[in-house]
């Protein structure tokens, strides 16, 4: 028999398996923050959008699918952080919005605005995009400023039937002024340039592009690589909110992190993997002058390593959503969830998960049965 417990690790599975797949697919906003620095012409221009219009929905999709999953699994995290770090998620999701607008209205006949408009929101949303999904993330980590009180729901407490209340009026802009969480911001934001540099050089037929995404694969590596760096040693030596199992208490822990990595080896061999692999297809492109397919290593290394890191934040009795004012409130995998019922419900429709990945695969292969060019472009008429 399936038992609750098991239904929860289930989902956190789920969860951190989608934030490495966001993560990945972030190339398509790593390559908008480099629209202009990578090209230097109209066409160039033109090219790089359409590499990236043919992939946006993707991105758009997997974060859509994030938030609902995360919702209907987890609900307290999805009202105490959605609710509570209201700015921090309304300015990232705003800027999917004007991505989304700008995909589609900078090519169209009568733009008032012009494509330049639109594609200054395009390079907004790749660098705010990807930089505050980072900020959120540490802040699994670094905690943020709540209080949970479950009593609210039946009237019990003073705050009527709100459950959750943020203790910082700035509503999520608050995590700026940790600089671990800038960090990791940093890092997600020149890692989706980086597999961006990557995706253009498998992708593209065009000389001059290739080798300018060659050289950016080096410039926006190697500072991904020092602030990933910064924030995973921070991290590891820091301390962590752990759990009595038996109580359900939080309390600090020196370097718990890193004990979850000792205690759980499988997670941390996968962890060094990823991490390899993401290394690999960074310098090997960059000193290789006739490898292209880096995209795959180090796409594929930072969905494991992500997903391995949200593993960390929270298995082995460790709070995945840490209250850094009242470590009690803070939120785990079993105070937060979904019922039984509901999270086995769930778990049925997730074994539809496959079929749909492998129709994206085929989809995603069905459109790069060769390498998009400037020709190609004067030949379709749904290019934007």
């Amino acid at each position: 028999m399936i038992t609750y417990e098991f239904l929860q690790h289930y989902w956190w599975i789920i969860m951190s398996l989608l934030a490495g797949l966001l993560v990945f697919l972030m190339f398509v906003q790593g390559g908008q923050s480099m629209l202009n620095s990578l090209s230097r012409t109209e066409d160039e221009k033109r090219l790089l959008i359409n590499a990236m219009g043919r992939k946006w929905e993707y991105t758009f999709t997997t974060l859509v699918v994030f938030g609902g999953a995360f919702f209907a699994s987890f609900p307290l995290f999805y009202s105490t952080s959605f609710g509570g770090a209201y700015w921090a998620w309304m300015i990232m999701l705003f800027s999917f919005v004007v991505q989304a607008v700008s995909y589609e209205f900078q090519s169209k006949p009568g733009n008032i605005f012009g494509p330049k408009t639109y594609r200054t929101l395009l390079f907004l949303n790749g660098v705010i995009g990807t930089f505050l999904l980072g900020v959120i993330a540490a802040s699994f980590f670094t905690g943020s400023e709540f209080i949970v009180g479950k009593g609210n729901i039946a009237g019990l407490g003073n705050a009527g039937p709100v459950i959750s209340q943020w203790q910082n009026p700035l509503m999520g802009i608050e995590l700026l002024a940790n600089p671990r969480n800038i960090a990791l911001g940093l890092a997600i934001l020149f890692l989706a340039r980086t597999t961006a540099s990557l995706f253009f050089l498998h992708r593209l037929h065009h000389e001059v592009l290739e080798k300018r995404s060659r050289k950016f694969v080096l410039y926006n590596g190697v500072p991904f690589a020092v602030f990933f760096l910064v924030f995973l040693i921070w991290t590891l030596v820091a301390e962590g909110y752990a759990v009595d199992p038996r109580t359900g208490a939080v309390d600090l822990e020196p370097m718990k992190y890193l004990k979850n990595f000792i205690e759980m080896p499988a997670v941390l061999v996968l962890f060094v993997l990823g991490v390899l692999a993401v290394l690999y297809g960074i310098f090997n492109t960059a000193f290789n002058s006739k490898f292209q397919n880096g995209i795959w290593f180090t796409g594929a290394g930072a969905v494991v390593a992500v997903t391995m890191l949200f593993l960390v934040a929270g298995f082995n009795n460790t709070a995945y959503y840490p209250s850094s004012i009242d470590p009690q409130s803070s939120l785990t995998i079993y105070n937060s969830s979904s019922s039984q019922f509901t999270l086995s419900v769930m778990a049925g429709v997730s074994l539809l998960v496959p079929v749909v990945a492998g129709y994206i695969v085929y989809a995603w292969r069905a459109l790069e049965k060769k390498k998009l060019s400037i020709d190609e472009l004067e030949s379709d008429g749904h290019a934007y």
